[in-house]
């Protein structure tokens, strides 16, 4: 009969759905992945305040003419290519987040079925809704440097959700066992887990605070092993609002300290990247994950290097950026398989089982 929908139609129909969810939270990765290299690209060019208002740029959806810009805000001169890379950016977010709807509203009828990461899907939008507050705060508080940095570690905060939806995504297709216990991190994941996040707290304020060339040579800072720092202001948290923090405010002394302590969270996260691998290398499954790892970290000091060497430039930086980006979904990555290994030979005992009643 017409219009009667039979078991394996509705089967056929959510089976499609759940391979378009996966395609899409795939390409929210890599679209995320893009979002944050536009808006470190933004800032390098200095285009951060491009647009003095938010959402708008001088009130407009799309950037005006000058003599409309200087009507808007006769205190800030239009420079178009930097309006334009700033609405860009906000362009290339605002699809972001429509993707994040997307998500939800197609998950929206499988939100009741055993295994669905409904949670991971809430959390996404709850996070990008933030993200685009950080935005926000980033153009009307004049690039504060707390506000800049959070909407870094945003950024990633949403491009692990994008991986973890993803993840869990294939989990469900695959019709895994929900009930089986995922083994714990060890304390020296935590160490490392900890670590990496301190030190893209330390990568964004020193962009922030336009700390990258604070120190120049390497290993030794100006000359020195341990130049003259200034701890307390380099890591003021509470500085004070504006006026404009665009090129920074920080006197040298206290830029030093934060690019050393930058040099020096880096240390301390490829002590605990090589410890990990070698406390865990026996484990066969897990290898190629930590040696990723090590790996990615090595690429990432060297583009470090690099950038102090040639004083920084914009192309050398960007790659800095994708190094730490990459550390990250591996990291990610590595915490999912050793946390399934367990699921996996819960599911194998379960065969073998099978395989002896037979």
């Amino acid at each position: 009969m017409q219009g009667v929908s039979t078991p394996n139609s509705t089967s056929q129909v959510r089976k499609s759905r759940l391979r378009l969810l996966l395609a899409l939270s795939l390409a929210g990765v890599v679209f995320t992945t893009v979002v944050i290299l536009i808006g470190v690209w933004t800032r390098l060019v200095d285009a951060g305040l491009g647009c003095p208002d938010w959402p708008g740029c001088y009130g407009r959806l799309v950037v005006p003419d000058a003599e409309r810009a200087m009507a808007h805000s006769p205190d800030a001169p239009l420079e178009s290519f930097k309006a334009w890379v700033e609405m860009i950016h906000r362009y290339v977010a605002s699809a972001l987040g429509l993707l994040v709807i997307g998500l939800l509203v197609l998950g929206a009828g499988l939100r009741r079925r055993p295994g669905y990461p409904w949670a991971t899907n809430v959390t996404l939008l709850v996070v990008i809704l933030l993200q685009g507050a950080f935005g926000a705060f980033t153009v009307t508080l004049k690039l504060w440097p707390q506000v800049v940095t959070l909407h870094l570690l945003g950024g990633l905060s949403v491009l692990l959700l994008f991986l973890w939806l993803h993840l869990s995504l294939r989990r469900f297709a695959k019709g895994r066992v929900l009930d089986a216990p995922r083994r714990r991190l060890t304390p020296l994941w935590g160490v490392a887990m900890v670590l990496l996040l301190l030190q893209l707290a330390l990568g964004g304020w020193v962009s922030s605070n336009y700390a990258g060339i604070a120190c120049q040579g390497f290993p030794t800072c100006n000359g020195q092993w341990w130049p003259e720092m200034d701890w307390s202001e380099g890591f003021h948290l509470t500085q004070t609002v504006g006026p404009n923090y665009l090129h920074g405010q920080l006197h040298a002394d206290a830029r030093t300290a934060i690019h050393q302590g930058h040099r020096i969270g880096a240390l301390l996260l490829g002590l605990a990247l090589i410890a990990l691998a070698v406390r865990h290398w026996r484990e066969v499954r897990m290898r190629p994950w930590l040696a990723g790892l090590v790996f990615a970290y090595a690429v990432q000091l060297g583009l470090g290097v690099a950038n102090v060497l040639m004083w920084l430039p914009l192309w050398l930086a960007l790659l800095h950026t994708a190094g730490a980006v990459s550390l990250v979904l591996l990291m990610a990555l590595a915490i999912w398989r050793w946390r399934e290994t367990a699921l996996e030979a819960v599911g194998s005992k379960r065969r073998d089982k099978e395989w002896v009643h037979v």
